[in-house]
């Protein structure tokens, strides 16, 4: 009997604590991979309701309180992309209670972007507290979960060290940030390679953790056998105003300055770094793939791997003969990758990258190309290339 009200009272007790320690509607308690599932019943600290709520069947639910509102609408963001929407808007419907509200998909596990367009006015959705600070306005992020945590996601693996750094740059003339990830075990007395990794025309370092989920990425390669250890740093590559009329004839000589007079030397100073080109890697999605191109072909000197991720040049030709009629580049660079997404190798930025593809084809330079994912021009294909084809092949050839 005394054994059966002690089962009972462990049983009640369960009752009682499961739901506490339980994943939630957007806690952040935990790194959970499926955070905007509804575990709880509860809503987000300080949010009028749920927004967005995941389904296990994959089903996504939008709401937002407006009770004034005339006209809300997902105006733009990934997710249109993923509904095959293309740029439709996805309109919602007004209940009686004021609330709107809109259920679509299934989508595919992944993380998604998005804004809630309320008569006419771009707002993030007020009940969602995944959102993306960039060099843009930010925008709002669904994750929709799969199984269980991704490749992207937080495992119960050994993880490696963010550190933030700030300096003050004579480039820029002012403070500026980049963070630095330490491979799980760090040891000063070992050498290792750096990948400096950047971003496109609306991102900041910061955005390659949050958005691009680079260390989790890394952490996990490193835990499945499939990468090489190494130090990432990510600096900022935004070094003159994005919408500065000269900014594409300014930002490459600008940033290149930075890297030699700061970024690199910061780096050297701080970790036990292999300080040779076949120690460094340069990589960058978008205007940070051309950063890593026309800065980083014409540095042999301090660089002998590459990613160019959603990156290219259709007069390539022209503006890189520099490194295309070089009789030696073959054997300067140990690693070319070249890599886009499905989607985005269907439209418009393809065109760089082809140009750039033939011209190395012309000129016999050795390259890998691949195209993967089922994203467009997003993060979904960044986190892609990364964990899936660049970072297991860098410094294989070392």
């Amino acid at each position: 009997m005394r054994r059966i009200k002690h089962l009972l009272l462990v049983f009640i007790t369960a009752l009682f604590v499961c739901p506490l320690v339980s994943q939630a509607q957007q806690a952040n308690v935990n790194l959970d991979y499926n955070p905007q599932k509804d575990t709880e019943g509860l809503i987000p600290f300080s949010a009028p309701l749920n927004s967005p709520e995941v389904h296990d069947d994959h089903t996504v639910t939008f709401r937002l309180k407006a009770p004034e509102a005339k006209v809300v609408t997902i105006t733009d963001g990934t997710i249109l992309t993923a509904l095959g929407r293309g740029r439709e808007p996805l309109p919602l419907v007004k209940g009686e209670d004021g609330i709107w509200s809109v259920t679509v998909g299934p989508f595919k596990p992944d993380m998604y972007a998005y804004h809630f367009n309320v008569d006419g006015m771009q707002i993030c959705d007020p009940s969602n507290t995944m959102a993306a600070f960039t060099a843009m306005p930010p925008y709002s992020q669904l994750i929709v979960h799969g199984d269980g945590p991704a490749y992207y996601d937080a495992k119960n693996v050994p993880h490696g060290n963010v550190t933030r750094h700030i300096y003050h740059s004579d480039v820029t003339n002012g403070e500026r940030e980049m963070y630095v990830y330490t491979p799980p075990g760090y040891d000063a007395s070992k050498k290792y390679p750096v990948l400096y990794l950047v971003g496109g025309s609306g991102e900041l370092p910061s955005n390659w953790i949050y958005d691009g989920r680079a260390n989790l990425i890394l952490d996990n390669l490193l835990a499945e056998g499939k990468a090489e250890p190494m130090i990432i740093a990510i600096p900022n590559n935004q070094v003159i105003h994005r919408n500065h009329p000269q900014h594409t004839e300014l930002t490459f000589d600008i940033f290149e300055k930075e890297l030699r007079n700061h970024v690199i030397p910061l780096v050297d100073a701080s970790y036990s770094t292999i300080q040779n080109p076949k120690g460094r890697a340069i990589s960058g999605l978008s205007m940070g793939g051309r950063h890593s191109m026309f800065i980083g072909f014409r540095s042999l000197d301090l660089f002998a791997n590459f990613g160019i991720l959603s990156a290219g040049d259709a007069t390539a030709e022209t503006t890189l003969s520099h490194f295309l009629n070089d009789p030696k580049v073959n054997d300067k660079v140990d690693y070319l990758f070249i890599g886009q997404g499905t989607e985005e190798a269907k439209g418009f930025f393809s065109r760089r990258v082809d140009g750039l593809c033939k011209a190395l084809d012309n000129h016999n330079i050795e390259y890998e190309y691949y195209v993967g994912g089922s994203g467009g021009h997003d993060w979904s294909t960044w986190r892609h290339l990364l964990y899936y084809r660049f970072l297991p092949n860098l410094w294989k050839n070392e």
